[in-house]
């Protein structure tokens, strides 16, 4: 095609979805993203967070999510500005998050007509100057719970806002993460579809367990939506389907688990091969190669080693877009991709195409957990920094231990290729297989202190402790 006319193409496009506009599409709940191709940071604009040389694709391994295949072999002639045999666009540079990835391969949420690239719009992924406006993400209000009133006990999130990096997500379905939120923790679904949504007692407090058993107490019942307490509106609804699960998630049995922590009763949610929760619209969350921080809470006795118990930052379309694009929470005892020390299980990262106890296999820092109630941290440091950390800790006592701190693993996760998504219970690319209990967990987008990070722990024991 003549590239005055994809010029021209490209300018429709671009014209069609302006700066500051929010590419939700036509159905934001469950968006799972449009166009094919090669990892990139969404979002990110001309230029982009990668500036890796133009090479292979990286193959996927036969389990799906995170495999462990080498590089492929693109055209030699990738990055020249013709469109060659092979290449599916060709912009004349080296750069990702352009449209054209760094393998000569469409990004997706982008269209090229010969060297010109355009993003579209209502394909419910972030792409170019598309953003993802305060407000307007999933009815999002935009405004953080209000904070802690001085001299109250902090929770949390107000903990993270006061190091400078407020939560992003917040989730929960046994308390407020915040010390004055009082709105709804997670929605309840009965076999006739009715829907009640469960709130704390009290802003800040534990979840109304009464209000959860009077509802589900005549049958079936299932978690349908965990909701973000940041403001962000960042819900968790089930999965959409994806590239190793081409069906959509199962939604969890709401009466599967319940825990008594400081005298009040309280359900989490159980993951079970099958059931997995998304939101590949989020806003807010670290992409590229930003900084971020994560935790979570989950029962340290009920793990697999399928893939992939994960909570975290992940692709925006359920598929695997390659080292780097995913940097989210694993808690099991897999063993395919890296292992810590003994048996298992271990808190590790899952950075896609790897799970990784620390930057080598097996890295013996990286111990068996044998706690009842796990904290599970794992934090990515600023662009260009090439550091992340994995902490892990005891939730009911004690503080937190840094198991992993240092570079990444390997070239290949350096710069990272954050897509911004989020997703509880499977992978980057819909692999839930695993298994595992799930009671809170948060996301930021910035490295926190060690000392927010201890004050968290501290928090955390607080709740989870033994009376």
């Amino acid at each position: 095609m003549r590239a005055d006319l994809g010029g021209w193409i490209a300018a429709t496009l671009v014209a069609a979805c302006g700066p500051k506009m929010v590419d939700l599409g036509s159905d934001p709940a469950n968006a799972n993203g449009g166009a094919s191709g090669s990892a990139s940071a969404t979002g990110s604009g001309d230029g982009g967070a990668s500036n890796s040389a133009k090479g292979g694709a990286v193959a996927q391994g036969g389990s799906g999510n995170n495999g462990s295949g080498s590089d492929g072999s693109a055209s030699p002639a990738c990055g020249d500005g013709k469109v060659d045999p092979g290449e599916a666009c060709d912009d004349g540079n080296s750069r990702a998050g352009d449209g054209c990835s760094a393998s000569c391969t469409v990004e997706p949420g982008w269209s090229c007509v010969s060297g010109v690239c355009g993003w579209n719009c209502g394909d419910h992924l972030v792409s170019g100057p598309e953003q993802c406006a305060t407000g307007a993400c999933l009815g999002a209000s935009g405004m953080a719970p209000a904070p802690a009133p001085a001299g109250s006990t902090r929770a949390p999130c107000d903990i993270y806002a006061e190091d400078g990096g407020p939560c992003v997500a917040a989730h929960s379905t046994v308390r407020a993460l915040y010390a004055t939120y009082g709105g709804p923790l997670y929605q309840l679904k009965n076999a006739a579809g009715e829907t009640r949504d469960i709130a704390p007692l009290t802003p800040g407090g534990f979840a109304d367990s009464a209000a959860h058993d009077s509802f589900c107490a005549d049958g079936s019942c299932t978690i349908s939506i965990i909701y973000d307490q940041s403001g962000q509106g960042n819900h968790l609804r089930k999965a959409p389907a994806g590239q190793a699960k081409a069906t959509p998630g199962n939604e969890a049995n709401a009466q599967a688990v319940s825990a008594n922590f400081r005298g009040d009763r309280v359900y989490g949610l159980q993951i079970v091969p099958g059931v997995a929760y998304r939101n590949n619209s989020a806003c807010g969350t670290a992409t590229g190669d930003a900084a971020e921080t994560e935790y979570a809470i989950v029962a340290g006795d009920f793990y697999n080693a399928g893939c992939c118990f994960d909570y975290g930052n992940m692709e925006r379309d359920s598929q695997d877009r390659g080292e780097g694009a995913a940097e989210a929470i694993y808690f099991g005892a897999t063993t395919i991709w890296g292992k810590g020390a003994g048996e298992g299980p271990w808190v590790m990262g899952d950075l896609e195409n790897g799970l990784w106890a620390g930057n080598l296999s097996p890295y013996e820092s990286n111990e068996s957990l044998s706690f009842k109630y796990v904290t599970a941290m794992l934090k990515g440091d600023a662009t260009g920094m090439n550091h992340w950390a994995i902490k892990t800790g005891n939730a009911q006592a004690g503080t937190l231990r840094a198991v992993f701190d240092g570079p990444r693993p390997s070239a290949r996760y350096n710069p990272m290729k954050k897509q911004g998504g989020i997703g509880l219970g499977s992978a980057g690319d819909n692999s839930n297989a695993a298994r595992g209990n799930f009671f809170e967990g948060v996301m930021t987008a910035h490295y926190s202190s060690d000392e927010a990070d201890a004050a968290v722990q501290a928090n955390v024991v607080s709740v989870y402790g033994a009376d």
